[in-house]
């Protein structure tokens, strides 16, 4: 899989990869309720808050999975060294993104998102398992972490000193005029806000790969790293600037919801100066 996304069409059925099904929202949290009411046949089901996160602390709301937990997990839901595996929920790609990233990172070499996720694949007129389709043999996926770059707090801070920090949150939440889930509103000074909506087209599915890298041809040759609030939507804009041809991108994990938890660190509101 050269591409870091794969359409409805490319997707063989029955499908010759391993499919995860991650469909989570902020508000509800993972829900395997509606996966078990209707997924794409052969997909397993893969809890974020439990599988694609360690507990909520220090580090964060969603801080990386250990790499015994994060093994342990995609074994369990079929995972092996050597099949392509794609990743899908039924909104944005929002979900499945972090799955894509953390795949990516513990050293997964064939992955992919499947393009409009659930919804597209409604739309071509493909059918839907329903049930649990937990693997008869458990996967033989060996997670070695530090295939993607990431960044702690300090280095995020030097980096939107220094280099191309992205807050890949709404406006309202960069500006600090709102703050639904930290208890602090506001940036990291000298970041720049790209709303991950920018990733997107009037569909939710990602834009072409010539519209993003039109768009982000000012980052060319840049440090680039990206945060959000708690590292799941900042996955997304990952993937979206791979695609656009920006590559190398680093994660802030613990992103705002870690940054905060230091009072030392300056935050700043407002938008910052052109």
């Amino acid at each position: 899989m050269a591409s870091p996304i794969i359409s409805v069409d490319d997707l063989a059925e029955p499908p010759a990869q391993t499919l995860l099904d991650v469909r989570w929202q902020l508000s509800d949290g993972s829900q395997p309720d509606l996966y078990a009411s209707g997924h794409i046949a052969g997909a397993a089901f893969v809890d974020l808050d439990r599988d694609l996160a360690a507990p909520p602390g220090p580090g964060g709301r969603h801080p990386l999975p250990s790499t015994e937990e994060f093994e342990r997990a995609m074994r369990g839901a079929g995972v092996t060294n050597d099949t392509p595996v794609v990743v899908y929920d039924d909104a944005n790609g929002l979900a499945a993104a972090r799955a894509w990233w953390l795949l990516r990172y513990f050293g997964h070499t064939q992955v992919a998102l499947l393009d409009g996720g659930l919804g597209a694949w409604l739309a071509a007129g493909r059918p839907l398992a329903e049930g649990d389709e937990t693997p008869e043999h458990p996967g033989d996926f060996d997670a070695r972490p530090g295939a993607m770059p990431v960044i702690d707090a300090a280095q995020a801070g030097e980096l939107a000193a220094h280099g191309v920090l992205i807050d890949a949150r709404a406006p309202e939440r960069y500006r600090g005029e709102v703050e639904p889930m930290d208890p602090v509103a506001g940036h990291i000074p000298g970041a720049r806000n790209r709303p991950m909506d920018r990733n997107l087209d009037e569909n939710g599915r990602l834009r072409p790969q010539t519209e993003l890298a039109e768009d982000l041809a000012d980052l060319a040759g840049s440090d680039v790293g990206v945060y959000c609030g708690s590292g799941i939507t900042a996955a997304h804009t990952v993937l979206a600037l791979e695609l656009g041809g920006v590559s190398g991108v680093a994660l802030y994990p613990g992103s705002w919801s870690e940054w905060v938890t230091d009072p030392d660190r300056p935050v700043a509101t407002g938008d910052e100066p052109a």
